[in-house]
């Protein structure tokens, strides 16, 4: 492959921390946080933003050497959204022989020291917004992703030509894998991609992608947001899972009185609401409608990522969990009704044997 004058990779790792974040609070106890924009390349309408906009704030750093030659740069960049879900970017400059990204990313998958640095720097953050933040949580798992953002190489070279001609070491860089890859998976690897000018194309995989643009803000905003967007997805479900476990386990109880009932339904409520809140306030974040473009990248994105599969296994359990609900209340019901029953059975039973007993005095 052709040598990079010049590029950055990201290294994104993702952490739900709270079921919300008030921004406005935070950004009051944070001075040195902004809010992030959407740098547009192309024409698009001026309402094409986040809604709301997350929180942007830069943290000092002490370089971490990947591989080789491939250390962080000495800041770290985390970005905050509303609904409980953090970001934090690590950024690795890129430049000369192209054929080491591989080394780096096969450094960056599953990197331990990464790993830790990143979540020690979410504690930190929790602890100092904590009084914004509601249901604090951090999240027992991560999306990691990797984003291989090249602005041009030292020899002139199409899209076409890096896809024809180095497409299967894109695949390996994509994959962090060594050995050398099937022509069916070289052709998966490369399968979503997306070109809006002849010298520029953006290439999404499930563990990385790569970027060649030299304005890719937007792009890698989208790229960002899709990863963010995965793991709070993964997160929902898992608390979909546990509370129709719950739930379930509470619908096969056969002896129950009265305050168990009424918990129950509380409990359960208190479960689809918050679920569904956290389903729609991921959704609704970034409006795609105004940049046509950007609208197919994360369309590719979300294919890849399988968000759309997702989504459907969110409502299916939000269904499900609906209906235990409405079981749970239905058996309160025919028990409201049933104890009616012996209270009408008790009260003309007195009112049968009452006249005897009067009458005997």
């Amino acid at each position: 492959m052709p040598s990079i004058t010049r590029g950055t990779c990201y290294c994104i790792f993702v952490y739900d921390i709270a079921f919300s974040i008030d921004l406005n609070e935070a950004e009051r106890r944070i001075s040195s946080a902004k809010r992030e924009t959407i740098k547009h390349k192309r024409r698009a309408p001026q309402y094409f933003e986040y809604q709301p906009a997350p929180l942007g704030i830069s943290q000092a750093a002490e370089s971490v050497r990947i591989v080789e030659s491939f250390v962080t740069d000495t800041q770290v960049e985390l970005v905050v959204y509303d609904f409980g879900g953090v970001t934090v970017i690590y950024r690795v400059p890129l430049t000369g022989d192209s054929s080491r990204l591989l080394a780096l990313s096969e450094g960056l998958y599953e990197n331990d020291q990464l790993l830790a640095d990143s979540r020690r720097r979410v504690e930190d953050l929790l602890n100092f917004i904590r009084p914004a933040v509601s249901k604090a949580n951090i999240s027992t798992f991560v999306e990691d992703y990797s984003i291989f953002q090249v602005d041009g190489f030292a020899e002139s070279t199409s899209v076409d030509e890096l896809l024809n001609r180095y497409g299967p070491q894109i695949a390996q860089i994509l994959r962090a894998e060594t050995r050398q890859l099937s022509e069916d998976e070289v052709i998966d690897a490369l399968s979503y991609r997306i070109s809006f000018g002849k010298d520029d194309v953006a290439i999404m995989d499930w563990n990385a992608a790569l970027v060649v643009d030299k304005e890719a803000e937007d792009v890698l905003t989208v790229l960002e947001f899709a990863n963010v967007e995965l793991l709070e997805m993964r997160f929902l479900d898992q608390r979909l899972d546990d509370a129709l476990g719950l739930a379930y386990d509470r619908l096969s109880k056969r002896s129950r009185n009265w305050l168990t009932f009424r918990s129950d339904l509380r409990d359960i409520s208190q479960w689809q609401v918050d679920s569904a809140v956290l389903f729609e306030g991921v959704n609704n974040v970034l409006k795609l409608l105004g940049d046509q473009y950007l609208a197919r990248v994360y369309r590719l994105t979300a294919q890849r990522f399988h968000l759309n599969e997702w989504d459907g296994s969110i409502l299916r359990k939000l269904e499900t969990l609906e209906s235990i609900y409405q079981k749970i209340s239905d058996q309160m019901v025919s028990r409201r009704m049933e104890v009616l029953e012996w209270i009408i059975i008790v009260l003309i039973t007195i009112s049968i044997i009452l006249p005897f007993i009067s009458g005997g005095h």
